[in-house]
């Protein structure tokens, strides 16, 4: 159980080093337009986090599992706003 929790950590800690370092890459000019491909990509961490959380052998990994589903998911819901918002301002009035 214990070799789990760090292999998780250790994929944790990747992943948010990683995403820091792919968004603080992006200009500000770009990052709206870029949100669809994000959503995408943050639809397929759902997925990963949902075999995590079904697949967890404790309450721990179960947990962690569980917080990146809810945390995936508001990033796609943040990211749909944020789309449709910029999306209105070139809507004819």
């Amino acid at each position: 159980m214990l070799e789990t929790l760090g292999i998780n950590l250790a994929i944790l800690a990747l992943a948010v080093f990683l995403g820091f370092e792919i968004i603080s890459k992006v200009p500000p000019t770009l990052h709206t337009p870029l949100m669809s491909g994000a959503n995408a990509i943050s639809g397929i961490t759902i997925v990963g986090a949902i075999l995590i959380a079904c697949g967890a052998n404790g309450a721990i990994s179960y947990t962690f599992g569980f917080l990146a589903v809810v945390f995936a998911t508001i990033n796609v819901v943040g990211g749909f706003l944020v789309t449709d918002r910029m999306l209105s301002k070139f809507k004819q009035r």
